[in-house]
């Protein structure tokens, strides 16, 4: 299993959801958990995923989402979930 940590953060509107897992989808990536919350009109999603079936290599795969969160008008990071089990060792 290969996890990931994607985040979206920006200003709500409907679809935002679906177009990052339809992306995800797409591309054999498999939401392994999602938590979204909206306070005072942001929104701010997070996943866990496992992108080992992907099509695409990470490199691409982050390359993608961060110009889909430019089309529809929200930040999203990808990060390797080894980032956050390190940081968290030290």
């Amino acid at each position: 299993m290969n996890k990931a940590i994607i985040t979206v953060v920006g200003q709500d509107t409907v679809g935002i959801i679906a177009r990052v897992c339809t992306y995800l989808s797409q591309h054999n990536v498999n939401v392994l958990d999602i938590s979204q919350t909206i306070i005072d009109g942001f929104f701010n999603m997070m996943m866990i995923v496992d992108y080992a079936e992907a099509d695409k290599d990470f490199g691409a795969m982050v390359g993608n989402l961060e110009d889909l969160g430019d089309e529809i008008g929200v930040r999203i990071r990808c990060q390797r979930e080894e980032i956050f089990t390190r940081m968290h060792r030290v």
